[in-house]
């Protein structure tokens, strides 16, 4: 009679007699990959936000072999709201099941992708990667002159004075501006603070840090942002070398698994949500490209 041979990696996840690797200790890895935004859209795949990483990051603290949690970063930033909303998050599951977390910056971790990587509680970089930016930036455009060349008349009606601020078709006023800048120096402070307090001591100064600076893994070392350099392979290797890494894949959306997914319209007919997809793929390009990506 043949004996059935049942493959390692399955045996690994099998109860009892047949597994005999079950008792392996379990690194769930999370890939934080994307611009940071509220805003889900037509390009999922290529954002972070809360509601999306939910139940991919309650998967990842689920195991009752857990021993640790990989997340392995590659952000340009985006939303402050965003990234607090998810750090939060893993700080909040990390403190209830009491494993340790480390991130890994992959090509970038800049602006709320480093926000991203302080909720680790020991962060590696790759030599070359890019780490920092620890500002608040604002983006848009004066449009005022175009609508005048082509004599468009801006008609907007407000019940507040401060409804219109930064209005792109207006012309731009002192006071908004001063209104931004106030509000960018508070979220400013809110990121130095988040810094400061998850980095603690192993900050080997302060002096420009918070200057909005971008540095190589190398040189995020020695300013105590990164603790060490390597790959999570690498590192998780020779940390956790009885342990099965388990990758965590969130779901595609429902029109993405069908084969859907930014279909035309009928007729060949561009739809709205094949324009907003355009318009959502510039703005995460641009963002990207801030930092030679």
């Amino acid at each position: 009679m043949e004996t059935l041979r049942i493959p390692d990696r399955l045996a690994a996840r099998l109860p009892g007699k047949l597994g005999e690797r079950s008792d392996r200790p379990v690194v769930s890895m999370v890939r934080l990959h994307g611009v940071i935004t509220a805003t889900t859209g037509p390009v999922p795949r290529s954002v972070i936000n809360a509601a999306a990483l939910e139940k991919t990051l309650g998967r990842a603290f689920a195991s009752e072999r857990l021993a640790a949690v990989a997340l392995q970063i590659n952000s340009p930033g985006g939303s402050p709201t965003q990234s607090a909303l998810v750090a939060d998050r893993i700080r909040g599951l990390a403190a209830e099941k009491n494993v340790p977390v480390l991130a890994f910056c992959e090509d970038v971790a800049a602006s709320g992708g480093y926000w991203l990587a302080c909720a680790a509680d020991e962060i590696y970089a790759h030599p070359t990667s890019l780490v920092g930016s620890i500002g608040v930036i604002s983006a848009g455009f004066g449009l005022d002159g175009l609508i005048e060349r082509f004599g468009v008349q801006r008609r907007l009606y407000t019940a507040g004075e401060s409804k219109s601020r930064l209005d792109p078709f207006l012309p731009e006023k002192a006071e908004d501006v001063d209104w931004l800048r106030d509000l960018q120096e508070q979220l400013h402070e809110m990121f130095r603070q988040w810094v400061t307090d998850r980095r603690g001591e192993r900050l080997k100064s302060t002096d420009g840090l918070f200057t909005g600076e971008v540095w190589t893994g190398v040189r995020a070392v020695e300013l105590g942002l990164v603790d060490g350099l390597g790959t999570a392979r690498g590192v998780l290797a020779e940390r956790f070398p009885d342990a099965e890494l388990v990758p965590m894949e969130g779901r595609k959306p429902l029109l993405a698994r069908l084969g859907l997914a930014g279909a035309p319209a009928a007729g060949g007919v561009i739809s709205i949500d094949a324009l907003l997809g355009v318009a959502q793929a510039a703005e995460i390009r641009a963002t990207w490209a801030r930092y030679g990506l």
